[in-house]
């Protein structure tokens, strides 16, 4: 049976660790990464310079490329794995046909530009059909992968076959993956759970303690499921580990690059300041606008969110925002 051929875009670490993932299962992996320094580093020394700089890859596995098109042009199967900010600007570059592609978001936030998830994005924008699109989602953060913890995810896609097929390149001895047909619910909770994120780590940066992160983490899964079944409505348990668990180790755990954004908040950072000091993108940032703007048509019963937006789109103090928040939540 000939090999599924996947093609990676993206050279952060989730990028990389989806790289080393599919190099266990796969012969060749199409791999497109915009910084040709990095490629170059890769090829000389076998690892990513600038993320998870400890995954040593055997490069004959991988097809390096700073062609988009090159990189698309030899895969079935495209896993997006940019900054939503920058998937726009990547798009652009497209000279090659996405039909006939499968479709794969592994990225967890909003396209600014339309305000749309991912696979949204790609169904209005380049009319690929729905059983085409497929989502990657946690709880699985790259930095344990990289060190091989074990780690769950799951693939969301209207094909069970190409759910299969995207699971089994991905499941490894420390990787166990489940499938799933809520492709649209998913993707909004990879996007929510980051605006969750960030306010966990201004609650931290504010002083509170482990016993109110609780009561915001539990406030905060039934607000998704809130917002989730207003945008979305089909059969889920939001408990399942791809909307809670996922929610947990992103507003828990200290690779966490929207608490760590949302914990600079808290302690006094200016957003712009913020965002000059870390060196990846929080995600939650334009999730939070982009919700906010979805929320008002469909008017789900919102206060994280709305505090969240309040302290970074209209310049609230976080202290006085959360002496509100604490009000509302139980």
């Amino acid at each position: 049976m000939e090999q599924a051929k996947f093609a990676v875009i993206g050279g952060g670490s989730w990028a990389t660790a989806i790289v080393k993932i599919l190099c266990h299962n796969l012969d060749k992996v199409s791999w497109y990464m915009r910084n040709e320094a990095a490629i170059e580093h890769i090829i000389e020394n076998k690892h990513n310079p600038n993320y998870l700089s400890s995954v040593e890859f055997n490069t004959d596995k991988l097809a390096l490329t700073s062609d988009i098109n090159e990189a698309i042009s030899q895969a079935d199967y495209v896993i997006f794995a940019i900054p939503s900010a920058f998937l726009g600007k990547e798009l652009e570059k497209l000279t090659v046909s996405l039909d006939g592609k499968t479709i794969i978001s592994a990225i967890k936030g909003i396209i600014p530009e339309t305000g749309l998830i991912v696979g949204q994005h790609f169904m209005q924008t380049y009319n690929i059909p729905i059983e085409n699109i497929a989502v990657i989602a946690g709880p699985c953060h790259a930095e344990e992968v990289a060190l091989e913890r074990l780690s769950y995810l799951t693939i969301a896609s209207g094909d069970k076959a190409t759910s299969e097929v995207i699971a089994s390149c991905l499941r490894g001895h420390y990787i166990k993956t489940k499938i799933s047909t809520d492709i649209i619910g998913i993707e909004y909770a990879s996007m929510l759970k980051n605006i969750y994120a960030i306010a966990a780590g201004i609650a931290h940066g504010l002083g509170y303690g482990d016993n109110f992160q609780a009561i915001l983490m539990s406030n905060a899964v039934r607000e998704m499921n809130r917002f989730v079944k207003k945008v979305h409505k089909t059969k889920r348990n939001i408990n399942h580990s791809a909307y809670l668990g996922d929610l947990l180790v992103t507003g828990y755990s200290l690779f966490s690059r929207n608490r760590m954004f949302g914990n600079m908040i808290g302690k006094g950072y200016t957003v712009k300041s913020a965002q000059m000091e870390m060196n990846m993108i929080a995600e939650g940032y334009y999730a939070a606008k982009s919700a906010f703007v979805i929320n008002e048509k469909h008017q789900a019963k919102t206060p994280i969110i709305d505090a969240v937006y309040e302290i970074l789109y209209k310049g609230t103090h976080a202290k006085a925002t959360f002496k509100k928040l604490i009000e509302k939540l139980d």
